[in-house]
């Protein structure tokens, strides 16, 4: 699918090129997420939801949203149900007489509508989700680091197997800090909205992520057991990851192509889910092929001093 003729590439080399490029994405994304936040939807904020059978086939969420309009409704999402026929449609609010207006003016553009379903997520329910979802994270993250450093131990010369485990999560942290920074943008200026399936996104990203620099790490793993301390270790390095790049990139492009179908095709409902997995597929295997390595070339070069 994809080749590459790696004989005369220099990663490791360049390495500082790459920190550079990542150093400024994780900045700006930093910098913006504490200037203007992510544009949180109804799982982390309160609100209503509604599932709605409007006894027709043919109204789409577009239509839905411009009959409601004129209500202003914040947060307002509309998405199909498992059965087609019906609308699930989630708002922002605690206020009783909004509520009613909203029945009010589906029961007059829709007369024939039956509210099959009427839920109150309140904000209490809604801190717990974001405590929960940032613990989920938090444990991932921390759990991954340790297996690393387990699954590395026979490679502990010259570097030290938990710095593997350093290394994979720093491209980690790399990954889901880009992929915030860039749902914070499309929330400010395009009202894209997060909601509990952006966090599972966040946590697929992890999984998917670390595979891909496990990958290259084990080749390092395979090519030092082989060489011993012959060989240099950034050397080593850079060619494991020569050896692994093309491995690397087709694995993506294969994922990244579904993604963009889901995207194209997938519908409202799962957009930021696939986006946020899209996002995170293609910075993770950047970070698996330019910093995650690098990271452990320049943790043996300080250790050396």
């Amino acid at each position: 699918m994809f080749y590459l003729s790696i004989q005369t590439m220099q990663i490791i080399e360049k390495r500082k090129y790459f920190f550079v490029i990542s150093g400024i994405l994780v900045l700006a994304s930093l910098l913006i997420f504490f200037t203007w936040g992510l544009k949180l939807g109804i799982d982390f904020t309160g609100g209503v939801l509604l599932e709605l059978d409007l006894k027709q086939n043919n109204v789409t969420a577009t239509d839905f949203k411009e009959k409601m309009s004129e209500l202003k409704l914040e947060g307002l999402t509309v998405q199909k149900a498992a059965n087609q026929n019906n609308l699930v449609v989630r708002y922002i609010s605690n206020d009783d007489d909004l509520n009613q207006k909203v029945l009010e003016k589906i029961k007059e553009v829709y007369p024939e509508s039956v509210l099959e379903r009427q839920e109150f997520i309140s904000s209490v329910i809604s801190g717990e989700l974001k405590s929960k979802a940032f613990t989920a994270i938090g444990l991932a993250v921390i759990g991954i680091a340790l297996y690393i450093a387990w699954a590395f131990r026979k490679v502990s010369y010259p570097v030290e197997s938990w710095k593997y485990g350093i290394s994979a999560v720093i491209a980690l942290v790399h990954d889901i800090i880009i992929t915030v920074g860039i749902f914070v943008y499309l929330g400010r200026f395009y009202g894209l909205e997060i909601n509990l399936p952006f966090i599972a996104a966040l946590l697929t990203i992890l999984g998917y992520s670390v595979n891909d620099t496990i990958v290259v790490f084990d080749r390092i793993r395979e090519n030092l057991l082989r060489a011993g301390s012959k060989d240099d270790f950034e050397a080593t390095v850079n060619r494991s990851i020569n050896e692994t790049i093309a491995r690397s990139i087709n694995t993506s492009l294969t994922v990244i192509f579904v993604l963009v179908a889901m995207l194209l095709f997938g519908g409202e409902a799962i957009f930021a889910f696939s986006l946020a997995l899209l996002c995170g597929v293609f910075f993770g295997t950047y970070s698996s092929i330019f910093v995650a390595s690098a990271l452990l070339v320049d943790l043996w070069k300080w250790k050396r001093r």
